[in-house]
């Protein structure tokens, strides 16, 4: 990995009061930390900060950092941790571990990929990102910013562990050997019956939305409960009879029953 310059200053101000009048002025707080020294209050300019950032391929740099007017003018440290704001996602603190060129340092370091998998290409399977980020030890001068690996000859069903990536010259790259980082794997069988299940609910959409269609065109059928109508449009209604008054029998549709002689 290659140093980058960055300039920093020793800083009194701490405390919450104190990071927010730093940041006022265009710097970050920042603190070093590291076998060699205590660690130490330090802020640095937040746009030539930004700058490396902006053109490194990941958080991990190498600062070949410069203090003026302190008693360890130089010093070789790794960016450690950077504290963004939740919302604007700007820095708000950076933390530096301060190396030796003799030691080793271990870091988490990106994993990327480069071509097309044949599993992918040839098969329709779909490439699975299980692990992001690989464990790695080195010195300074070996550490990688990013480790890639070709996947161009990964079929279906395969899957390239830990034990498989070659390492850069000088690195060891940490944990179990079988664990699987980049894999080529089938279609979900739920995404498959997903789709299926869109096109069927699609289907019964358009069925319900014509049968509504033709109820409304023609006659709305009667809803059960419902009295049927005993008289046409225009008809008069029966008239109740009053309290106290007979209802005639031929008015009533019945016929008199014959009287018996006495």
């Amino acid at each position: 990995m290659k140093t980058v310059p960055l300039t920093a200053h020793p800083r009194t101000l701490t405390r919450r009061a104190g990071t927010r009048d730093v940041r006022k002025t265009g710097r970050i707080p920042a603190v070093i930390y590291g076998r060699q020294a205590k660690p130490q209050n330090l802020e640095v300019n937040a746009k030539e900060l930004g700058d490396l950032m902006h053109h490194a391929a990941s958080e991990n740099l190498l600062v070949d950092l410069a203090v003026p007017n302190d008693p360890r003018p130089q010093r070789l440290a790794m960016l450690q941790d950077l504290q963004h704001h939740p919302m604007s996602r700007k820095v708000l603190h950076v933390d530096f571990h301060e190396v030796a060129e003799t030691e080793t340092v271990t870091i988490m370091v990106p994993v990327e990929t480069s071509g097309e998998a044949a599993g992918v290409k040839n098969e329709g399977g779909v490439l699975e990102h299980v692990l992001f980020k690989l464990k790695v030890r080195a010195l300074p001068k070996d550490l990688p910013e990013v480790i890639t690996v070709d996947v161009t000859s990964l079929a279906m069903g395969k899957s390239v562990h830990i034990g498989d990536i070659v390492p850069p010259p000088g690195v060891e790259i940490l944990g179990l050997k079988k664990i699987v980082v980049i894999s080529c794997a089938a279609p979900r069988a739920e995404e498959v019956a997903a789709v299926a299940t869109d096109a069927v609910a699609g289907a019964a959409d358009v069925e319900m939305l014509k049968e509504k269609k033709e109820g409304e065109e023609g006659a709305a059928p009667a809803k059960a409960g419902d009295k049927a109508a005993a008289t046409k449009p225009g008809d008069k209604a029966a008239a109740a009879p009053k309290a106290g008054e007979k209802v005639p029998a031929d008015k009533a549709g019945e016929k008199k029953a014959p009287e018996k002689k006495k």
